[in-house]
């Protein structure tokens, strides 16, 4: 229904898939359907909406409850997520959080959370207040538990800025990512992998993590491996962006730190294209939260593109495939109404995402 407790018919060109168009469906109970319900023709509440349809966008690395600080309270939390739904992000990959944003899933009017639990992090080798830190022995017992508080996923910080070194190195050793792994996967989790530089990638990967957050540091001698072993990446170039300006701080203390900051930033778009060429699975995400804000996911789709991706690749990243890939539904009959509509056909051109004409959310239009 829509916001008003009437029907909604929608017209025009509606983008069930790539290549999968349709001419129109209604929204009756919070649910989609290709087929008129009865109850339409006796309705004077129908509202009508033409435009081009699409599913509602994917931000598959975001951080609803996290701010520069660590957790924040339920009204930051509720704007972040206000930010994400307005931009078209109507789904959420929650790449770690310390906040409890349980509440959220009682709210018709925000987003669809699926989280990672909290972030599982070397001692004193993550942002403060944002992880859990803990030593290698502990790691196993730590996915166990993230699993079990997550919807699916669970989050480690595979590298850092080690201090003595001066320079991003990893974690953890390869035995102590073997069993962590393996106890997230026990539990029916996923896991996944903040990565910028090089050094962790071939452990994690041959340890069986199936997606790598950023994976700046991929190189020709690991993007083979991520495609043998179908390991996604999320490469969140709209946080990438951010590194010359890091580099910059840390230019006195840390210089090594920061020419690897600014090597990987400068081939980050070299990176992704490899990547996808080689045919690893490649997502759209932002890394909102922290220092970045909210509602970033049009600008992250087109990164894709500036990266070399096609725009069609680009968009099915945030939309189709990337709902496929989190186990969540498209636009398919009796599907809850999640969908954008806009003005222009996003496929040919995906600047249209940065302006949905309405957001529709469960069936009722929140935007």
């Amino acid at each position: 229904m829509s916001s008003d407790g009437g029907y909604l018919h929608i017209k025009g060109r509606v983008l069930a898939g790539p290549e999968d168009v349709r001419d129109e469906l209604w929204v009756a109970d919070g649910r989609i359907t290709y087929e008129p319900p009865p109850a339409v023709r006796h309705s004077p509440g129908t509202t009508v909406l033409t435009g081009w349809v699409l599913p509602g966008m994917v931000d598959a690395h975001c951080h609803v409850g996290l701010d520069t600080h660590g957790p924040v309270d339920d009204s930051t939390s509720e704007k972040q997520a206000l930010g994400d739904r307005d931009a078209g992000a109507l789904l959420l990959r929650d790449a770690g959080s310390p906040s409890d944003t349980r509440w959220i899933d009682d709210r018709k009017d925000l987003p669809k959370i699926i989280r990672a639990g909290r972030h599982i992090a070397r001692t004193r080798r993550y942002i403060r207040n944002f992880a859990h830190e803990i030593e290698p022995g502990d790691l196993a017992a730590y996915a166990r538990q993230e699993a079990r508080r997550g919807d699916g996923w669970v989050k480690f910080v595979g590298d850092w800025i080690d201090r003595e070194e001066g320079d991003l190195t990893a974690c953890w050793p390869r035995w102590a990512i073997e069993e962590g792994i393996a106890a997230a996967h026990a539990e029916g989790a996923r896991v996944t992998a903040h990565c910028f530089a090089e050094d962790s990638l071939r452990d994690l990967v041959e340890a069986g993590i199936d997606c790598v957050e950023h994976a700046t540091g991929l190189t020709e001698d690991t993007v083979p491996l991520f495609a043998e072993r179908g390991v996604a990446i999320v490469p969140t170039l709209v946080n990438i962006a951010t590194f010359p300006a890091l580099a910059a701080g840390g230019e006195t203390k840390y210089p090594r730190w920061s020419a690897h900051m600014r090597q990987l930033h400068a081939r980050r778009y070299d990176t992704v294209r490899a990547a996808h060429d080689a045919g690893i699975p490649v997502f759209v995400g932002t890394d909102a939260g922290g220092s970045l804000a909210h509602g970033l996911v049009a600008e992250e789709v087109g990164e894709l593109v500036k990266a070399g991706i096609p725009a069609r690749e680009a968009l099915s990243a945030a939309t189709w495939r990337a709902r496929e890939w989190l186990g969540r539904p498209c636009l398919e009959e009796g599907a809850p109404a999640d969908l954008l509509v806009y003005e222009a056909d996003p496929r040919e051109d995906v600047r249209v995402l940065a302006g949905p004409r309405r957001v529709v959310l469960r069936g009722r239009i929140v935007q």
